[in-house]
Protein backbone atom coordinates (compact mmCIF):
# COMPACT_ATOMS: atom_id res chain seq x y z
CA UNK A 1 0.00 0.00 0.00
CA UNK A 2 1.22 3.47 -0.93
CA UNK A 3 1.16 6.17 1.71
CA UNK A 4 -0.45 9.22 0.08
CA UNK A 5 0.83 11.61 2.73
CA UNK A 6 4.52 11.07 1.88
CA UNK A 7 5.50 13.75 -0.58
CA UNK A 8 7.15 12.62 -3.78
CA UNK A 9 10.55 14.08 -4.68
CA UNK A 10 8.93 16.17 -7.43
CA UNK A 11 6.35 17.64 -5.05
CA UNK A 12 8.77 18.41 -2.24
CA UNK A 13 9.41 21.89 -3.66
CA UNK A 14 13.08 21.31 -4.42
CA UNK A 15 13.25 23.84 -7.26
CA UNK A 16 16.70 24.80 -6.05
CA UNK A 17 18.77 21.86 -7.27
CA UNK A 18 22.44 21.78 -6.47
CA UNK A 19 24.72 21.54 -9.48
CA UNK A 20 25.61 18.07 -10.62
CA UNK A 21 28.96 16.57 -9.78
CA UNK A 22 30.14 16.96 -13.38
CA UNK A 23 29.10 20.65 -13.34
CA UNK A 24 30.99 21.26 -10.10
CA UNK A 25 34.02 19.49 -11.55
CA UNK A 26 33.89 21.56 -14.74
CA UNK A 27 33.65 24.75 -12.68
CA UNK A 28 36.66 23.67 -10.61
CA UNK A 29 38.66 23.01 -13.80
CA UNK A 30 37.67 26.42 -15.18
CA UNK A 31 38.85 28.11 -11.98
CA UNK A 32 42.10 26.15 -12.13
CA UNK A 33 42.59 27.24 -15.76
CA UNK A 34 41.97 30.85 -14.73
CA UNK A 35 44.55 30.39 -11.98
CA UNK A 36 47.01 29.08 -14.59
CA UNK A 37 46.43 32.27 -16.59
CA UNK A 38 47.20 34.28 -13.46
CA UNK A 39 50.55 32.50 -13.16
CA UNK A 40 51.55 33.76 -16.64
CA UNK A 41 51.00 37.42 -15.70
CA UNK A 42 53.76 39.78 -14.62
CA UNK A 43 53.88 41.66 -11.30
CA UNK A 44 52.28 44.84 -12.63
CA UNK A 45 49.35 42.93 -14.09
CA UNK A 46 48.89 40.95 -10.87
CA UNK A 47 48.86 44.20 -8.90
CA UNK A 48 46.16 45.62 -11.19
CA UNK A 49 43.87 42.65 -10.59
CA UNK A 50 43.69 43.20 -6.83
CA UNK A 51 43.22 39.67 -5.54
CA UNK A 52 43.32 38.45 -1.92
CA UNK A 53 46.76 38.08 -0.34
CA UNK A 54 46.73 34.25 0.01
CA UNK A 55 45.87 33.87 -3.67
CA UNK A 56 48.54 36.37 -4.71
CA UNK A 57 51.12 34.52 -2.60
CA UNK A 58 50.12 31.20 -4.16
CA UNK A 59 50.39 32.64 -7.69
CA UNK A 60 53.82 34.12 -6.97
CA UNK A 61 54.95 30.80 -5.49
CA UNK A 62 53.75 28.98 -8.63
CA UNK A 63 55.79 31.37 -10.76
CA UNK A 64 58.92 30.30 -8.87
CA UNK A 65 58.24 26.54 -9.14
CA UNK A 66 59.80 24.87 -12.15
CA UNK A 67 59.34 21.20 -11.26
CA UNK A 68 56.47 19.77 -13.28
CA UNK A 69 54.68 17.91 -10.49
CA UNK A 70 55.19 20.68 -7.95
CA UNK A 71 53.80 23.24 -10.36
CA UNK A 72 50.78 21.01 -11.08
CA UNK A 73 50.03 20.70 -7.36
CA UNK A 74 50.45 24.45 -6.87
CA UNK A 75 48.00 25.11 -9.73
CA UNK A 76 45.50 22.79 -8.06
CA UNK A 77 45.97 24.73 -4.83
CA UNK A 78 45.38 28.00 -6.70
CA UNK A 79 42.20 26.50 -8.17
CA UNK A 80 41.05 25.59 -4.66
CA UNK A 81 41.73 29.15 -3.45
CA UNK A 82 39.86 30.53 -6.46
CA UNK A 83 36.66 28.85 -5.21
CA UNK A 84 36.48 31.46 -2.42
CA UNK A 85 37.08 34.43 -4.73
CA UNK A 86 34.75 36.16 -7.16
CA UNK A 87 36.36 35.15 -10.46
CA UNK A 88 34.28 37.47 -12.67
CA UNK A 89 36.41 40.63 -12.16
CA UNK A 90 39.61 38.64 -12.70
CA UNK A 91 38.24 37.12 -15.92
CA UNK A 92 37.06 40.54 -17.10
CA UNK A 93 40.45 42.14 -16.51
CA UNK A 94 42.32 39.37 -18.37
CA UNK A 95 39.82 39.58 -21.25
CA UNK A 96 40.27 43.35 -21.45
CA UNK A 97 44.01 42.85 -21.87
CA UNK A 98 43.39 40.27 -24.59
CA UNK A 99 40.95 42.53 -26.44
CA UNK A 100 43.53 45.30 -26.55
CA UNK A 101 45.96 42.96 -28.22
CA UNK A 102 43.27 41.87 -30.69
CA UNK A 103 42.65 45.51 -31.62
CA UNK A 104 46.37 46.17 -32.01
CA UNK A 105 46.74 43.07 -34.17
CA UNK A 106 43.93 44.29 -36.43
CA UNK A 107 45.65 47.66 -36.71
CA UNK A 108 48.95 46.05 -37.67
CA UNK A 109 47.21 43.94 -40.32
CA UNK A 110 45.64 47.08 -41.78
CA UNK A 111 49.08 48.71 -41.92
CA UNK A 112 50.48 45.65 -43.69
CA UNK A 113 47.67 45.84 -46.27
CA UNK A 114 48.46 49.53 -46.87
CA UNK A 115 52.15 48.73 -47.28
CA UNK A 116 51.49 45.98 -49.84
CA UNK A 117 49.01 48.17 -51.67
CA UNK A 118 51.50 51.07 -51.83
CA UNK A 119 54.27 48.86 -53.20
CA UNK A 120 52.04 47.17 -55.80
CA UNK A 121 49.83 50.07 -56.91
CA UNK A 122 51.30 53.53 -57.79
CA UNK A 123 47.88 55.20 -57.35
CA UNK A 124 47.69 54.05 -53.72
CA UNK A 125 49.94 56.92 -52.58
CA UNK A 126 47.23 59.41 -53.51
CA UNK A 127 44.60 57.34 -51.66
CA UNK A 128 46.79 57.28 -48.55
CA UNK A 129 47.37 61.05 -48.82
CA UNK A 130 43.60 61.62 -48.93
CA UNK A 131 42.96 59.31 -46.00
CA UNK A 132 45.86 60.68 -43.92
CA UNK A 133 46.78 64.26 -44.93
CA UNK A 134 49.53 64.49 -42.29
CA UNK A 135 51.62 61.88 -44.17
CA UNK A 136 55.07 62.90 -45.44
CA UNK A 137 54.58 61.97 -49.10
CA UNK A 138 58.17 62.61 -50.13
CA UNK A 139 59.59 60.20 -47.57
CA UNK A 140 56.83 57.73 -48.40
CA UNK A 141 57.64 57.77 -52.12
CA UNK A 142 61.37 57.29 -51.45
CA UNK A 143 60.69 54.24 -49.29
CA UNK A 144 58.27 52.79 -51.84
CA UNK A 145 60.83 53.24 -54.63
CA UNK A 146 63.58 51.66 -52.50
CA UNK A 147 61.30 48.76 -51.57
CA UNK A 148 60.60 48.04 -55.24
CA UNK A 149 64.35 48.08 -55.98
CA UNK A 150 64.99 45.68 -53.12
CA UNK A 151 62.43 43.27 -54.52
CA UNK A 152 63.85 43.47 -58.05
CA UNK A 153 67.43 42.83 -56.92
CA UNK A 154 66.59 40.27 -54.22
CA UNK A 155 68.08 42.36 -51.44
CA UNK A 156 67.09 42.23 -47.76
CA UNK A 157 63.83 44.10 -47.03
CA UNK A 158 65.32 47.07 -45.16
CA UNK A 159 63.14 49.71 -46.87
CA UNK A 160 60.13 47.38 -46.71
CA UNK A 161 60.45 47.38 -42.91
CA UNK A 162 61.12 51.13 -42.80
CA UNK A 163 57.96 51.67 -44.86
CA UNK A 164 56.00 49.70 -42.28
CA UNK A 165 57.45 51.82 -39.45
CA UNK A 166 56.52 55.03 -41.28
CA UNK A 167 52.97 53.79 -41.91
CA UNK A 168 52.65 52.79 -38.26
CA UNK A 169 53.40 56.40 -37.32
CA UNK A 170 51.01 57.79 -39.94
CA UNK A 171 47.99 55.54 -39.34
CA UNK A 172 46.45 56.25 -35.90
CA UNK A 173 45.42 53.57 -33.43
Amino acid sequence: MIDDETPSPEASGSDEQSPSKSRRKADAHALQALGAQLVTLNRNQLAQIGMPEPLLDAVQAAQRIHAREGRRRQLQYIGRLMRNVDAAPIRAKIESWKSVSVEETARLHAIERWRDRLVDDPAAVQALAEAHPQADLQQLRVLIRNTRREREHGKPPKSYRALFQLLRDIIPA
